[in-house]
C-alpha cells in the first residue's frame, strides 16, 4: 500500500498577502519553520497510520470478521483476497448460528482412522461412553456453512505452506485439519508428520504442501516457549519480541493465530523490558488487557511488515472457552464439563471463564488494522459446547490418586477438545473464510 502523500504547505508569501494584505510578507521564523518541517516529516513517514485512525484505509474485513459488540463499517481490501474461489451470501454470518443435531452428517473422519490425534485428545480410545457430541453440525442463521472440501483444500495448498501458531488449543485445531484431509492421501510413503522442537510439519509430498504448528502460546517470547518444558506458573512475556518466533513463520501462505488461554493468569501480566540474557532483568507488571493489546498489536504489525495479503491469507482465531463451572449454565453447584453430553441451548449464554474484555481489546485493534486479518470468531459458538470436552477421557498426564479416581471432577479437563468434534467445526468455519469470504 502507498504512504498518502501530505500536501505540501503553501508559500509563507502567498499565505501572508491573502491574509494580512496590508501587512509586509515576512518569511517564516526558524522554529516556525522547523516545527512545520517536522510535521510534514511525521505526516509522511507515518501518513498510512494516521489514515488509519481517521478511518480512511479498507482493511479486507466484514461484519463477522469484527467481534460481536465492536462492529466497525463494511470494508473491502483493496486487492481480491488469496484462494478464494466465490462469495458467502449476502447478510449471513457464518458465526452466529445454532447446533443441530444431525446423525446423518455424522464425524469428517473417525478417531481410529487418524493416527495423528495427540493421546490428549482421543476419548473414545480412553473410554468415552458416548459419541453424541460428534453429532451436532453448526448451522448459520439465514445461510448454510460450506461443506469442507479436502480435496480444494489439498489442491488449493499444493506447492505452498499453511500455519498455525499458538497453544495447545490451536495444536488441536491444526490435528483436526490433518485429520481431515490426510485421507486425500492413501500412500502412506507419500505423508509424514514431524516435530523440531517448537515446529510439527505435516508434509504432503504429492502436493509438495505442508501443514505445520509452529508453539509460540503468546506469539511473542515468553519462559513458557519451550514446546515440551512450559508449565511455569509465574508467566513472563518479552516486549517487542515476535520476530524471535516470526522468523519461522515466513514464508507461509495460509497463517492461523491463536493467543488466551495463557494470558489468563491474573488481573496483571508480568512484562519484560530487555532480554531474558540480562543479568537484572527489568520487569513490569500490567493489566492482562495492555498486555494482550500489545501482543495483538506486535502480530498485526508483524504480518503488514511481512505478509503479502494478494498471496496470503492471515486468521486469528478467537479465545476458546472452557466449561469448569457448571453454575454458569444453571448446573449444580461444584461440577464442571464431566458427564455433560448434550449442548447449552440457550443462546445469550457466556461462561464466565471467557473474559469479554478481551474480545473488546481484539474488536479495538482489529478494527484499525492496516492488513487484512480476518476474525475467526469461534467463541460464541463453542460456548455451548459443554458436552464436547476431553473430561476424563483422555491420556493422563501422571497416575492419578485415589482421592481424584473417587471424585472424576477433580481431573476433568474442560479445557480442551475431543477429536473429531467441535475444533472440526473450527476449521470448516476456516475453510468456509478462506474460499467463501
Amino acid at each position: 500500500m502507498k504512504t498518502p502523500r501530505s500536501p505540501s504547505p503553501p508559500s509563507s508569501s502567498s499565505s501572508s498577502s491573502s491574509a494580512f494584505p496590508l501587512r509586509k510578507a515576512r518569511g517564516l521564523s526558524p522554529f516556525l519553520f522547523t516545527l512545520l518541517a517536522f510535521i510534514v516529516f511525521v505526516v509522511t513517514l507515518y501518513g498510512e497510520d494516521f489514515m488509519c485512525l481517521l478511518g480512511q484505509l479498507d482493511p479486507y474485513s466484514s461484519q463477522d470478521d469484527v467481534v460481536a459488540g465492536n462492529p466497525s463499517p463494511r470494508r473491502k481490501w483493496e486487492v481480491e483476497p488469496a484462494f478464494a474461489v466465490g462469495k458467502k451470501p449476502a447478510g449471513c454470518d457464518y458465526f452466529s448460528g445454532r447446533w443441530v443435531w444431525d446423525e446423518t452428517a455424522g464425524p469428517l473422519y473417525e478417531e481410529s482412522e487418524c493416527p495423528y490425534i495427540q493421546p490428549q485428545l482421543t476419548c473414545q480410545a480412553h473410554g468415552r461412553p458416548d459419541r453424541d457430541y460428534q453429532f451436532w453440525r453448526w448451522q448459520p442463521h439465514g445461510c448454510d456453512l460450506p461443506s469442507f472440501n479436502a480435496t480444494l483444500m489439498l489442491e488449493s495448498l499444493r506447492g505452498k505452506r499453511m500455519m498455525y501458531v499458538g497453544d495447545s488449543l490451536n495444536r488441536g485445531q491444526y490435528v483436526s485439519m490433518v485429520c481431515l484431509v490426510h485421507r486425500l492421501i492413501p500412500n502412506e510413503s507419500a505423508k509424514s508428520m514431524e516435530t523440531t522442537g517448537s515446529l510439527t510439519v505435516f508434509t504432503a509430498a504429492d502436493y509438495n504442501a505442508t501443514i505445520e504448528f509452529y508453539w509460540a502460546p503468546f506469539l511473542l517470547e515468553s519462559n513458557s516457549d519451550d514446546a515440551v518444558i512450559h508449565r511455569v506458573s509465574d508467566r513472563i512475556v518479552r516486549r517487542g519480541s515476535i520476530n524471535k518466533h516470526g522468523r519461522h513463520w515466513k514464508g507461509a501462505d495460509v497463517v492461523v493465530f491463536n493467543t488466551y488461554l495463557w494470558w489468563m493468569t491474573g488481573l496483571k501480566m508480568k512484562i519484560l523490558q530487555g532480554s531474558f540474557d540480562d543479568e537484572v532483568k527489568e520487569i513490569v507488571e500490567v493489566s492482562t488487557e495492555d498486555a494482550y493489546r500489545m501482543a495483538m498489536r506486535s502480530m498485526m504489525r508483524w504480518a503488514r511488515k511481512n505478509m503479502d495479503p494478494r498471496r496470503t491469507r492471515v486468521f486469528f482465531t478467537s479465545m476458546s472457552p472452557t466449561h469448569a463451572k457448571s453454575e454458569d449454565w444453571g448446573g449444580e453447584p461444584g461440577k464442571n464439563c464431566y458427564n455433560e453430553t448434550t449442548p447449552i441451548n440457550n443462546a445469550t449464554y457466556w461462561g464466565s471463564d471467557s473474559r469479554r474484555s478481551i474480545m473488546q481489546v481484539i474488536g479495538e485493534e482489529f478494527g484499525k488494522s492496516k492488513y487484512p486479518v480476518t476474525f475467526l470468531n469461534i467463541t460464541q459458538l463453542s460456548n455451548y459446547r459443554k458436552d464436547a470436552h476431553t473430561s476424563i477421557y483422555k491420556k493422563q498426564w501422571s497416575p492419578l490418586t485415589a482421592e481424584q479416581l473417587a471424585n472424576p471432577v477433580s481431573y476433568a479437563d474442560c479445557t480442551h477438545w475431543c477429536l473429531p468434534g467441535l475444533q472440526d467445526t473450527w476449521n470448516q468455519l476456516l475453510f468456509a473464510k478462506l474460499f467463501y469470504p
